[in-house]
């Protein structure tokens, strides 16, 4: 590739050409071609489940060669829940929507349903063992159903000066809530974040949150007794998971639209062309790495000690969480794959699910090189995003109201 000036132009830079509208002229109708997977046919999908007698026989299939799914099944998805609304709690796959449905993640079956439980878009929020959730009357409760049967184990009532509690998060001791705070008019100005005790169903603390934070766009985390969390505000706040204090809050340049990592004693943001780093306890920068300009960073995962990413470039990075030093950068992927939001690991494989369904779909990647090894797309059309959640030797992987089970080993 070249320019008028007669200096070579990257991938990278051609795709940031590109979304400024300039980067077809540069690039020439012929600049984009096949991959060794489009070559061999590696995005496609099956009707009927596949794998071996049982499902018990089967393997992920070698680079450039897309799986069959095990299984398929409908869903109700109704694609409002973000990073939370695919959930596996033990070998129970559930998906976000009317109704609830919880599925055998070996062979698909339907274990139970649970029409009218939740709100919709009400997010998958697990924490000791059990599955929590905004009531579906509306009434200010928030349940708690067991994941293997769909049956109600927990109940609980913040208030009824509050609007409509959700889970954000949740642990062994507690769910943490968010609410708004009612006025005469019925509108809500501030809004509470709580904590409510899940053996008494009592509250164990409750916090006015700033005037003019948001109710909506939260992410959160609960790592180490510190409770993190992120707004489309650009807010990352901690406070102490015991008492509810807030213990420290930053604003940071972009917001944080899906996830942020954790690890050991750090929280990590994306933070526009940079990956930041702060110590849970203090909000004190540990490390910050830097993209190139005009390449920002995605949604990070930590994933058996290791940190993923994807960035604006279709870039795949690899970074050590505690030091911020990078393990690997594979920027192989312009052309041939979309970039991922969310990620699973089994094995020596990294799975990314994409946000758009063209040359998007389930990546298959070597997690020690960064590598693209296959892609599996269901051929649909549907452009709404892909999730991924581990599942044992299976990956669950959703798109639009669609459900599969892919081997992972």
């Amino acid at each position: 590739m070249g320019r008028r000036d007669g200096h070579a132009v990257s991938r990278r830079q051609a795709l940031r050409l590109a979304g400024t509208g300039l980067g077809l002229a540069v690039l020439g109708a012929g600049a984009w071609g096949c991959t060794p997977e489009e070559e061999t046919g590696a995005s496609g999908g099956s009707t009927t489940p596949g794998g071996g007698k049982g499902g018990d026989f089967f393997t992920t299939p070698p680079p450039g060669t897309a799986p069959k799914p095990l299984w398929q099944q409908k869903t109700a998805n109704d694609d409002l829940a973000g990073i939370h609304a695919l959930a596996v709690i033990g070998d129970t796959v559930v998906v976000s929507g009317d109704p609830l449905v919880g599925r055998d993640a070996a062979s698909g079956k339907e274990k139970w349903s649970r029409p009218g439980v939740t709100i919709p878009g009400a997010k998958l929020i697990t924490g000791g063992g059990t599955l929590y959730l905004a009531s579906a009357e509306y009434d200010g409760d928030v349940v708690g159903l067991d994941p293997a049967t769909g049956k109600e184990t927990w109940r609980s009532r913040l208030g009824k000066e509050y609007e409509q509690p959700r889970p954000i998060a949740a642990d062994d001791g507690h769910v943490y809530v968010l609410a708004g705070i009612l006025e005469e008019d019925s509108s809500t100005p501030t809004n509470v974040i709580a904590a409510i005790d899940t053996t008494s169903g009592k509250i164990a603390w409750r916090e006015q949150r700033d005037k003019g934070t948001e109710e909506f766009g939260i992410t959160a985390a609960v790592v180490g007794g510190r409770l993190a969390y992120t707004d489309f505000r650009k807010n990352v706040t901690v406070r102490d998971t015991t008492t509810g204090r807030q213990l420290w809050t930053k604003k940071i340049g972009r917001s944080n639209y899906y996830r942020f990592a954790v690890h050991e004693d750090l929280l990590i943001v994306p933070d526009g062309e940079r990956l930041r780093a702060f110590a849970l306890a203090a909000g004190t920068e540990r490390w910050s790495l830097a993209n190139e300009k005009f390449t920002w960073f995605n949604d990070p995962q930590v994933l058996d000690g290791v940190l993923y990413a994807s960035d604006g470039a279709y870039a795949m990075w690899a970074v050590d969480p505690g030091t911020g030093k990078q393990i690997w950068h594979n920027e192989d992927l312009v052309g041939s794959a979309a970039e991922a939001w969310q990620f699973a690991k089994v094995g020596g494989t990294l799975y990314g699910a994409t946000e758009h369904d063209k040359n998007g779909g389930v990546h298959a990647f070597d997690a020690a090189t960064g590598k693209l090894r296959w892609t599996y797309n269901d051929n649909t059309g549907a452009n709404q995003k892909w999730y991924v959640v581990p599942a044992g030797k299976r990956l669950a992987a959703m798109h639009a109201k669609r459900l599969y089970a892919l081997p992972a080993v």
